[in-house]
């Protein structure tokens, strides 16, 4: 007599888990920026053929964007960490001084005097960030009192040394930086593109911030830092370190801004980063950085300074006052900061159904 084993009913294979949700194309920061970047740009040549001029328009513009986009990565350091920096443009002031100093009294050549600016504003952020780090006191308050302070002494550091005037020294290629395009040493229109000479700086800048944040370890700790502090210090992430390394690259990106400003000018001045405060949340955030920390866009900071400064720059040609330019771009940032609210509750739904 045969035995039949019974044979289990076969268990129907599982449904695959649903597609996780993307962001909506509405709610891509970049693409919007860039549509609305065009947009503005063919809006203002209609209204004004000048905005296409190159020597009037297009090179000052260029110039501008590489200060107020480094500006804007200085801001992103700290935004990282859902920190603020109070006192970026104090700290471009102080490095401009570091800088113009060593120009005017010791007479150093353009790259070294830039070195010693960067290493100054670095020991401010990194100074800023060690407080926050040991006390636990908000970055706002502590980068606001930092701003208040250096602007005393500032003040008295020109006072002292220049009788309260710019220096008036300028190394070896300062006036190259500030006057001249790549169009200038190459034969004119045939080879050379109108593109200023600090733009390369700012390139640089760009390309290592994105590299930092997006592949090295130290980028990725920082950002888990912003996201989650206690869960990045339960993972073995020395998260005060990070607080510093992250409000030292700060005021590092602000000394640079300072000189790319102090380049444009001509001249090492204490109003040297006096106008930025406003861009460098301006950038960031239209780009898309998020103010509570834990995510930033390098590229997305370069759209949000370029279409700040092509506003600027269209509503100057249309002869609209320094107050009407405020306004709007404070509505501006208005409408960043109600679009940062949206996309945070975007990205919030989309980890629930996931």
């Amino acid at each position: 007599m045969s035995t039949r084993t019974a044979t289990p009913p076969e268990t129907p294979a599982a449904d695959p888990p649903p597609a996780r949700p993307g962001m909506p194309l509405w709610a891509n920061p970049r693409l919007g920026l860039l549509i609305l970047l065009i947009a503005l740009i063919a809006l203002f040549t209609v209204l004004r053929p000048a905005f296409m001029d190159t020597a009037l328009t297009l090179v000052p513009l260029q110039a501008d964007i590489s200060v107020y986009a480094v500006v804007g990565l200085a801001q992103l350091a700290v935004l990282s960490l859902g920190h603020m920096n109070m006192a970026i443009g104090r700290m471009a002031a102080m490095s401009a001084f570091a800088m113009g100093l060593a120009y005017d009294r010791l007479g150093v050549p353009l790259v070294a005097g830039l070195v010693i600016g960067l290493i100054v504003g670095a020991l401010l952020g990194a100074l800023a960030g060690l407080i926050i780090s040991r006390t636990g006191v908000n970055s706002f308050v502590v980068t606001l009192a930092m701003d208040f302070a250096l602007v005393g002494l500032i003040t008295i550091l020109y006072t002292t040394f220049t009788d309260g005037v710019a220096f008036t020294s300028r190394p070896a290629g300062m006036d190259a930086l500030r006057n001249d395009t790549f169009a200038d040493y190459c034969m004119g229109d045939l080879c050379g593109p109108h593109i200023p000479l600090v733009a390369p700086l700012t390139l640089v800048a760009v390309v290592a911030a994105g590299l930092l944040f997006r592949f090295s370890r130290l980028g990725r700790e920082i950002l888990m830092t912003g996201a989650n502090e206690k869960a990045a210090e339960l993972s073995g992430i020395p998260v005060r370190s990070r607080v510093v390394q992250a409000h030292a690259l700060s005021g590092l990106l602000a000394g640079l801004a300072g000189f790319l400003l102090a380049a444009n000018n001509g001249a090492f001045s204490a109003r040297i980063g006096d106008a930025f405060l406003l861009p460098s949340f301006l950038g960031p955030v239209l780009g898309g950085t998020l103010l509570a920390g834990g995510a930033v866009s390098v590229l997305g900071t370069v759209l949000g300074a370029m279409l700040t400064q092509v506003i600027y720059k269209g509503l100057n040609l249309l002869q609209f006052q320094l107050d009407q330019l405020n306004l709007y771009i404070g509505l501006v940032l208005l409408g960043a900061l109600s679009l940062d609210r949206v996309r945070h509750v975007v990205a919030e739904r989309r980890g629930t159904r996931a």
